[in-house]
């Protein structure tokens, strides 16, 4: 089983995960995706964010941020929340983890932690 998978799978046993993907923000392609089938297209979705990632790295270089900085992105919905985790800090540069998590049964911090752990997987 390859390293993406594993941390896939360990994504999405986080209370209230609808989705999970590695993403190479730099050839917008998605590595690997976990996710409710009938749910959030997450390939589609993935793809998108890679501009959000680029986005809010030039702007941290526009201000003298080093991009190591950056622990994670996150978008609020209605129901959802979208978390985005760069993969900077290791020598994965050029991917993010992204989760798609339900509001009503994620605790932020909780996940946050999990992540951490998750990207030493990778």
């Amino acid at each position: 089983m390859s390293a993406i998978t594993t941390a896939l799978r360990q994504a999405m046993r986080l209370d209230g995960a609808r989705g999970a993907a590695v993403v190479d923000y730099i050839s917008r392609m998605t590595l690997g995706a976990l996710g409710d089938p009938d749910g959030l297209d997450l390939d589609q979705a993935a793809c998108g964010d890679t501009d959000v990632v680029r986005a809010k790295l030039s702007a941290m270089e526009l201000i003298g941020y080093a991009p190591t900085r950056l622990e994670d992105i996150l978008i609020t919905l209605d129901t959802e929340y979208h978390l985005i985790r760069p993969l900077i800090r290791r020598t994965h540069e050029g991917l993010f983890l992204y989760v798609v998590l339900d509001r009503e049964r994620t605790e932020l911090n909780t996940v946050r932690k999990e992540l951490r752990r998750i990207e030493e997987l990778l």
